[in-house]
Formats: structure tokens, sequence, C-alpha cells
């Protein structure tokens, strides 16, 4: 997502049919959606008499989002960069061996990239959601819904990303070894599948209990 440009804009971009910005790019704006909805709730901590014991950590905690927030915004960006080189190199010519050589190479080096940027957004919210779970359970708990939109989305961008690491594994000539950096995200993925689903659970029965 390029910040210098209005929502309206990106999502214009998105219906087009230019294949920039796609999925990839979604599942790390999910990313930054979410860190920002984390930097909120500490804000909405900081400075109440209620959380004075949290504060501190609060305070960290925000600061630790706001960094993961940039690091997904880099990644939406180099997702649709790796992309367009694909791209690039599928429309290098192939008239001769050589140059179908060298073209093919250059496909597989993009694929790689394409592969390598989602594969850190999953790493990425992995690294998030115990945050988020710290965030949910000793910040502000009128924000609890919020903090679970957080868990929510982080998984959607671990889902988005873990669905491109796949799709372009698929195209690697390596099946070997793209088979083996597909399995350590798969291992990744679920983690951050497993961790967001039981802080959502835990958010729902706090609320569903304040509400009995």
């Amino acid at each position: 997502m390029n910040l210098e440009k209005s929502i309206q804009n990106y999502l214009d971009e998105l219906s087009s049919n230019s294949p920039t910005p796609g999925g990839g790019n979604v599942a790390a704006l999910c990313g930054v959606l979410a860190s920002s909805l984390g930097v909120m709730v500490c804000n909405l901590t900081i400075g109440k008499k209620k959380y004075l014991d949290f504060e501190p950590e609060a305070i960290r905690i925000k600061e630790s989002l706001s960094s993961f927030k940039n690091d997904f915004l880099k990644f939406a960006k180099r997702d649709n960069e790796a992309f367009d080189r694909v791209m690039e190199a599928f429309k290098l010519s192939k008239d001769n061996e050589a140059q179908i050589n060298f073209r093919n190479e250059k496909i597989q080096n993009a694929t790689w990239e394409a592969a390598i940027v989602p594969a850190e957004v999953i790493i990425r919210c992995n690294e998030v959601l115990p945050l988020i779970k710290i965030i949910s359970e000793r910040g502000n708990q009128n924000s609890l819904s919020d903090a679970g939109v957080a868990a929510s989305l982080i998984s959607a961008s671990a889902e988005g990303a873990y669905l491109n690491v796949l799709i372009n594994c698929s195209s690697l000539s390596n099946q070997v070894t793209a088979g083996e950096f597909l399995k350590t995200n798969e291992i990744i993925f679920n983690e951050v599948k497993e961790k967001s689903a039981t802080i959502i659970s835990s958010i729902i029965k706090k609320i569903t209990k304040r509400n009995l």
C-alpha cells in the first residue's frame, strides 16, 4: 500500500485488472491494520489509573507494535516489487537457447524472492501475537474487541501470506528445496493460527462472561 495515495485509490487499484496490488499485498496490509489496532489499545491503556502498574510494559509494547507496523508496510511494498520482477522476467526474450536459459534463471530467482517476502510476513505475524495476547489480558478491558480484531487480522495476514508462499513454491523448478521451505513456513503458519484462535477464544469468553 502506498501511503501517499488515498484508501480509495488503493481500493480502485486492488479492484482493477492489474495483478498488483494483489493478495500478498493485502496479507501484509492485514498485518499493518492488526499492529495499528494493537497500538490503539496501548494508547487507550496508557495514562489510565486502573492500569498504572501495566503502563511501562504497555509503552514498550506500543513501541514494538509501531515497529512491526512499519515492517508490514515495507513487506506490502516489497510484495508488489517482487511480483513485478517476476512479470519482467517472463517478458525476456527466448529466441535462442542462451536467452531461454537466462530467462528461466531470472524467472526462478524472481519467484524465489516472491516467496521469501510473504514468508517474512508469516514470521512477523508470529512475533506480533504474543504482544496482542498481553494487551488483551492486561490492557484496557474496554478494548477487548479491538484486541480480538487485531488477533483475527494477524491470522488472516499469516494465512494470506502462506497462500502466496504456496503458489510461488509450486512454480519453482527445485521442488526439493521448495518443499523444505514450504514445510518451514507451514509450521510457523500453524503456530500463528493456533495462537490467534486461543487469543480470540479467550476474548470471546471474557466478553460473554461480562454480559451474563
